[in-house]
């Protein structure tokens, strides 16, 4: 690996969510879709909670290339910049074409069965912004996009789930953990994540 310079994670972190953001995705719209699958399981969520979830994965590697990568190809796609078939079957979001939902899974299963189980929730009801993005409208192409806000939402419903177990275990509940605690406040934190 002699010569090959590393990209710096706070890098890629930045990238993603400026690639989000670019596309009119912000972290509150992927965050009402967490809260809406989230607070019928518990009433002392708040959408602040599931914002610093939200945040937390998106600091996940897996996330970030994920990203990257699908929001990549929906702009080349915008530009018509791919090469035939494959123009057309992203441009088009073919249905057969499942590469869009196998970029977003890998991602989705670093947070277990229960983010799976959502991720095939949201890609069937496209829920909140997912509906928006699914729908094809103008020169957007959102191939990849809507299947990885997601996945985006779907670990960080899983994240809060896994808490909420925990925090029940310990007699606690959502009404005494502070947002800050669910995602970062300012800087990067250790990569490996809790569930």
């Amino acid at each position: 690996m002699q010569g090959k310079k590393r990209v710096h994670s706070n890098d890629v972190t930045k990238a993603a969510k400026e690639a989000l953001a670019r596309r009119g995705v912000k972290i509150e719209d992927i965050a009402e879709i967490v809260y809406e699958m989230q607070s019928p399981y518990n009433h002392d969520l708040t959408l602040e909670h599931c914002i610093q979830s939200v945040e937390r994965v998106i600091m996940k590697r897996e996330v970030q290339h994920a990203v990257l990568v699908g929001v990549e190809l929906d702009e080349l796609a915008e530009k018509k910049m791919l090469s035939q078939p494959l123009q057309s079957l992203v441009e088009n979001d073919e249905g057969l074409f499942g590469v869009d939902e196998t970029i977003a899974l890998g991602s989705v299963l670093t947070y277990g069965s229960i983010a799976l189980t959502t991720y095939g929730h949201l890609d069937k009801n496209k829920i909140g912004i997912i509906k928006k993005l699914d729908t094809k409208s103008g020169k957007c192409v959102h191939t990849f996009l809507d299947d990885l806000v997601a996945g985006i939402a779907a670990c960080a419903a899983g994240r809060i789930a896994h808490k909420m177990r925990d925090l029940e275990e310990e007699g606690e509940t959502f009404r005494n953990l502070p947002p800050k605690e669910l995602g970062p406040e300012g800087e990067m934190l250790a990569v490996d994540d809790e569930p």
